[in-house]
C-alpha cells in the first residue's frame, strides 16, 4: 500500500511539474530579436528548483546561451548514454482558436481519460519532463548507473538547431563517443498499416534530410493599372504549379522495407502474405502507400511544401520581387543536390532563381540489432508489451542529426501513446496528451536508464 501511495504521489507531482514548464513560453522564432530569453531563463530557473536531487548530484553547463547539458557519473565513465530532448517550442499565435489557452497547460477529465493541454506536450517539453522525472525518482532511490549519462536540452530545435551543434561540439571536446543516442521521435501508434490491430512503437533510425527552398523572380515593377502579361508573381505561380504537377520519385528505403515486413507481419493473413514480400510487391505497395495517407506518402519520397508567399507590399503595385519558399524534406536515399535538380527541371524557366537555405542532409542509417537497438527496444516491450517495435525513417528534422558526427547509434522515439487526431496537433492548434501516457514515457526512461 506504500509503494502504491507514493506512485501516486510521484506521479501526480510529475504533472504538476510538466503543467508548471508548459505555462512558461518558451518559443523560438529564426528572428532571434524577437524571442524573449527572460522566458528561457525562467524555464531553466525552474527546472533547478522542480528537480533538485538533478542540480545537486549531476554536472549542469549551459552551452550556447541556453542549451543544456547535465553529466550523471556513473560507475564507468565510458560507454556513455545521451538522452535528449528540446524545450523550445513553436508559437502558438491565434490562442483565440484553442479549446484551452495555449500556455495554461489545462488539465480535463480524470483516469484514463485525463488529458493535458497546452503547447510542448508533445514537441517536445512532455519528454524533457519524463526524462527530468525518471531521473530525479532513481536518485531518490539511490541508484547509479553502470557507465555516464548524459542528458541534453536543446534551446533552438524548431529554428537553428545552434544548441545541438553546440552540444555535440562539447561532447567532441570531452572525447565522448556515446554507445547510444536518444532523441524525439517516432511514437507508439495505431492505425497505421492496414490490417494491423496492435500498436506499433516506431523507433526513427535516420530522418529526412531538409532545405528551405526559395524560388525567386525579380522583373521591373510599374503600377497595377498597367500590367504585362507576365508579372513576377504570375511567373511565380506558374513555376509552382509546375513543381505541384511534378512529384519526386517514389522509393523504399531498407528501413521502409524493414518497417513493412515488421509490422506487416501482424497484419490479416492476406495482406500478411503481400506485406512479407515486399520485393515481390513492391510496385503495388508504392502506389498503396502513396495514396494510403499524406504520412504513408511522405515515407517514400521527398517532399515539398510551400509554406512563405511575399510580393508587392502595395495593392495598386506590381511587385518587383516575388518570393516563394518551399520547406522541402529529402528522402534518405537522396541529396540536397538532386533535389534542387529536381526544382529547376520541373520548374523549366531560368528567370526563376531557385536556392537552399539551412539545407541539411538525411541522416546516416543506425542499425536496427545490436546492442543499443535491443536496449530501446526492450525498455519499451516493458512499457507497452503489446506494441510492435519497427524502424522507420524519421519524417520531420530534430537535433539527433547533429549528433550522427559522434556516435553510430543515432534513434529517434518518442516513448507516448499519440493517436492520429493527437499527432495532428503537433505545431497545431490544441496541442495535448494523456496524462496516462506522459506517465508511462516516465517509466520508459527509468526502464532505459536501469539498463545502461
Amino acid at each position: 500500500m506504500e509503494d502504491e501511495a507514493t506512485e501516486r504521489h510521484d506521479d501526480a507531482t510529475a504533472l504538476e511539474h510538466l503543467r508548471t514548464l508548459l505555462r512558461i513560453p518558451t518559443v523560438s522564432r529564426l528572428d532571434e530579436s524577437r524571442i524573449d530569453w527572460a522566458r528561457f531563463d525562467e524555464f531553466i530557473g525552474a527546472l533547478e528548483e522542480l528537480y533538485p536531487l538533478v542540480h545537486r548530484e549531476l554536472v549542469v553547463d549551459v552551452v550556447d546561451g541556453h542549451a543544456l547539458l547535465m553529466r550523471w557519473a556513473g560507475r564507468r565513465p565510458e560507454r556513455e548514454a545521451v538522452l535528449m530532448a528540446h524545450y523550445d517550442v513553436v508559437a502558438a499565435d491565434d490562442p483565440a482558436a484553442w479549446t484551452h489557452p495555449p500556455f495554461d497547460a489545462v488539465v480535463t477529465g480524470a483516469g484514463a481519460d485525463a488529458i493535458v493541454w497546452g503547447r510542448g506536450t508533445l514537441d517536445d517539453k512532455g519528454a524533457v519532463a519524463a526524462i527530468l522525472e525518471a531521473v530525479e525518482q532513481l536518485l531518490r532511490a539511490g541508484f547509479v548507473p553502470e557507465h555516464d549519462v548524459y542528458l541534453s536540452f536543446g534551446h533552438n530545435e524548431e529554428t537553428a538547431g545552434s544548441g545541438a551543434a553546440s552540444l555535440v561540439a562539447e561532447l567532441s571536446s570531452r572525447g565522448v563517443s556515446p554507445r547510444l543516442v536518444l532523441d524525439e521521435g517516432g511514437a507508439v501508434i495505431e492505425n497505421v498499416f492496414p490490417g494491423v490491430r496492435r500498436p506499433s512503437a516506431v523507433v526513427g533510425v535516420s530522418e529526412k534530410g531538409m532545405a528551405n527552398i526559395s524560388l525567386t523572380v525579380e522583373q521591373s515593377g510599374g503600377h497595377a493599372s498597367t500590367p504585362p502579361r507576365m508579372t513576377a508573381t504570375t511567373r511565380l505561380a506558374r513555376a509552382l504549379v509546375r513543381l505541384n504537377a511534378r512529384r519526386f520519385p517514389a522509393s523504399f528505403t531498407a528501413p521502409n522495407i524493414e518497417m513493412i515486413r515488421t509490422i506487416g507481419a501482424h497484419s490479416t493473413p492476406l495482406l500478411r502474405f503481400v506485406f512479407t514480400r515486399v520485393d515481390t510487391f513492391r510496385r503495388p505497395l508504392l502506389a498503396l502507400f502513396a495514396r494510403l495517407s499524406d504520412e504513408t506518402n511522405a515515407m517514400v519520397r521527398t517532399t515539398a511544401a510551400v509554406t512563405q508567399l511575399r510580393a508587392s507590399d502595395s495593392a495598386n503595385a506590381l511587385a518587383e520581387r516575388a518570393v516563394a519558399v518551399v520547406n522541402t524534406r529529402i528522402a534518405i536515399d537522396s541529396t540536397v543536390d538532386e533535389t534542387l535538380s529536381h526544382f529547376r527541371r520541373a520548374i523549366h524557366d531560368p528567370l526563376v532563381v531557385v536556392a537552399a537555405s539551412t539545407p541539411s542532409e538525411p541522416s546516416p542509417v543506425s542499425p536496427s540489432s545490436g546492442e543499443a537497438w535491443q536496449l530501446i527496444s526492450e525498455s519499451i516491450s516493458a512499457v507497452y508489451p503489446r506494441a510492435i517495435v519497427s524502424p522507420y525513417v524519421m519524417l520531420g528534422a530534430s537535433d539527433a542529426r547533429h549528433f550522427t558526427t559522434i556516435s553510430p547509434f543515432v534513434y529517434r522515439f518518442t516513448p507516448f501513446e499519440m493517436s492520429s487526431d493527437e499527432r495532428a496537433t503537433l505545431h497545431a492548434i490544441d496541442e495535448r496528451m494523456h496524462v496516462a501516457t506522459f506517465l508511462s514515457g516516465i517509466r520508459f526512461y527509468r526502464t532505459l536508464i536501469e539498463r545502461l
